[in-house]
């Protein structure tokens, strides 16, 4: 009875013996298997770097900004401003039993800040303990703004790391003062880097207790209310009540400013958490559209595996026939052009596996993390889970059909043909 090995040997004979058609029929199935990977991983990664961008944003945040409802009811001709402010703010926060926390932001671009080193720019925001649990906004040093600062009316300053990198300059920031406008304010905390590669605006932003913010620096657009303010931030109880909670605010601020809420025109506002649904349903079918592609190649690179293994066959009657009449059995027969599709299929697909995690590796060092909206792709446990399914599925089919027909061979009728 012939071994393993001697049946290993006589198949990598085989294989050998027809380099070039054994490379271009590998190279089809490597590309295949290869190509679906890339692809897959690609999607993903622009997947996960959406999902990132999302959580950098903060957990699961709805905003509002101020609107224009008409200035007659019913009409749409003649607009006017509404304004949101403190007390829409206190509204949401106690009237919508589906509204988690929400928080008021005052925000302003003219605010010169200075240190006793430098001078700089960016945003000044007026906020409310709060908005460290609705917004994502790590601490690095010191602390946030808290309650006691907003009520005593303290005037203290969080700084992003950019700013504090811009304003002192090679100096810790901590404990020492920024001007605003000429008003000293004492740093009590810096934020840690927000923001992705060169996307660091947020990391110039710097932030003050919203009731100094509104003494010091309140909007002024002529007729506005003087506690407005530019935003009011919100989270719904639980990320599936969205819906709810975004129906319950509106009722609130048409009701306080004398609009029809069903006028879906009237509010200025993004669901973060309809948007990150969005995208996900987007990158499923991404997933489903570029592994089915893959798929697609690596069948093609199957059949191809067929065609060449009958060709085979039909090559090596007259050595099939002479090796059943020397006494081999159906069963050896089988066992090595089945083998020898097997490892055509295995070897090319591990060479496939091999070279798309060599190449995600090289766009993971070109790339790094510096891409906004997107990771390096990575090779998917999952993806390569189906690769290898499919591989074996791909073997199966690609090297027992051939097989069956090399053993059925009646060695007279094999030797005849010759």
């Amino acid at each position: 009875m012939q071994s393993l090995g001697d049946t290993f040997g006589q198949v990598f004979l085989a294989i050998r013996a027809n380099k070039l058609r054994s490379f271009l029929t590998m190279f089809g199935i490597a590309w295949g298997v290869g190509s679906m990977l890339l692809l897959i991983s690609v999607g993903e990664g622009f997947r996960s770097g959406q999902k990132r961008e999302f959580a950098e944003l903060g957990n699961d945040v709805i905003m509002m900004w101020n609107g224009n409802i008409p200035a007659v009811p019913g009409q749409h001709s003649n607009m006017r401003p509404y304004y949101l402010t403190l007390a829409d703010t206190e509204a949401v926060r106690t009237q919508a039993p589906d509204v988690r926390d929400a928080t008021a932001i005052l925000n302003r671009s003219d605010i010169k800040q200075q240190s006793i080193w430098e001078t700089a720019g960016g945003q000044v925001l007026g906020v409310e303990p709060q908005f460290q649990t609705i917004r994502y906004l790590p601490i690095g040093q010191g602390r946030f703004i808290q309650t006691n600062d907003l009520i005593d009316k303290n005037h203290v300053i969080v700084l992003g790391q950019k700013s504090a990198r811009l304003l002192f300059p090679g100096h810790p920031a901590l404990g020492e003062w920024v001007a605003l406008n000429g008003t000293r304010f004492t740093v009590i905390g810096v934020a840690d880097h927000v923001g992705h590669g060169d996307n660091d605006d947020r990391s110039q932003q710097v932030y003050i207790p919203l009731t100094v913010m509104m003494d010091m620096f309140a909007l002024n657009w002529g007729h506005n209310p003087q506690n407005t303010v530019n935003t009011i931030q919100y989270q719904p109880t639980v990320a599936t009540q969205h819906a709810a909670a975004l129906h319950e605010v509106h009722e609130i601020i048409a009701r306080r400013h004398g609009f029809n809420p069903d006028d879906a025109e009237a509010f200025n506002e993004w669901d973060s958490i309809q948007s990150q649904q969005m995208v996900g349903k987007i990158f499923d079918a991404m997933d489903i559209f570029l592994g089915g592609v893959g798929l697609v190649t690596l069948a093609l690179g199957a059949v191809g595996i067929v065609n060449i293994m009958l060709v085979s066959v039909t090559e090596r009657t007259s050595e099939i026939g002479l090796r059943k009449a020397l006494g081999a059995t159906k069963r050896s027969i089988l066992v090595q052009f089945f083998l020898e599709g097997l490892t055509l299929t295995g070897v090319s697909g591990l060479i496939g596996i091999l070279g798309s995690a060599f190449f995600m590796w090289l766009l993971q060092r070109a790339l790094g993390q510096n891409v906004e909206g997107f990771d390096p792709p990575r090779l998917q446990p999952w993806s390569a889970a189906l690769a290898i399914l499919s591989l074996a599925i791909c073997g199966i089919v690609s090297g027992l059909y051939p097989a069956a027909q090399a053993a059925a061979m009646e060695p007279v009728e094999a030797l005849r043909k010759e």
